[in-house]
């Protein structure tokens, strides 16, 4: 059966928009835990990495994991940590998030 036969026999199926909600986030670039952590305060742990740094091959690098309703997730970089309408925190994907919100101007 293909998908749109499929469809047909799903009887209550409805279609939803998401409702337009302000949020705060800040995009995560590799280069700015005190930011993250003086959005997010006590919702993330940062962990720095030194090796590259002490071994004069890179900067001193950061990971952060975000305490979310769900758990702990992994930022990785280029990942927005979005404050959602509770108070809570969690990572989106950049993509996810420029396909989902726009910047409000104040």
């Amino acid at each position: 059966m293909n998908a749109i036969n499929k469809r047909k026999h799903i009887k209550h199926m409805k279609k939803y928009i998401k409702k337009p909600v302000e949020i705060e986030a800040v995009q995560w670039t590799g280069f700015n835990p005190t930011e993250i952590k003086e959005f997010a305060g006590d919702n993330v742990m940062i962990e720095y990495s030194y090796a590259a740094y002490e071994a004069g091959a890179g900067p001193m690098m950061a990971t952060i994991t975000i305490h979310t309703l769900e758990g702990d997730m992994k930022a990785n970089h280029g990942d927005y940590i979005i404050k959602g309408v509770k108070g809570e925190f969690y990572p989106c994907r950049q993509d996810i998030f420029e396909q989902t919100y726009e910047e409000v101007c104040s």
